[in-house]
């Protein structure tokens, strides 16, 4: 058997792999954690419902709370990309928006979970 026949799992394994970083934007889990790709704590509203496709944070809200942007690719479960009401995408985790807080300043910040009872630290 050749060498490449033998790399090829190894090979298909390592893109797939690949595919679902690029398809979950960034996003990472440190310490139980959700986090984009420069530490920065991400978050869910819970007036936004599951799998509706739709963000209730908008306007004001949206500065505060900026929208996590998805990029061109495709999101893979259990991520998918929710259209805002201004036509921008925006990645939701098991059918929730997902939002980064402005007043967190560093990476490891969370300053804004249990925000008015309503914003959420991402965690699994």
């Amino acid at each position: 058997m050749t060498t490449s026949r033998l790399l090829f799992p190894f090979l298909v394994s390592a893109l797939l792999a690949a595919g679902a970083a690029v398809a979950a934007d960034g996003l990472k889990k440190v310490d139980g954690l959700m986090v984009d790709g420069a530490g920065k704590t991400v978050y869910t509203f819970d007036k936004d419902v599951a799998d509706s496709g739709k963000s209730a944070c908008s306007g004001p809200c949206a500065k505060l709370w900026p929208p996590f942007p998805a990029d061109a690719a495709p999101a893979a479960a259990p991520y998918s990309v929710v259209t805002r009401d201004d036509g921008t995408k925006q990645i939701a985790y098991k059918g929730k928006p997902l939002y980064l807080y402005s007043a967190d300043q560093k990476p490891g910040d969370r300053t804004g979970d249990g925000f008015k009872d309503v914003w959420h630290v991402v965690k699994d």
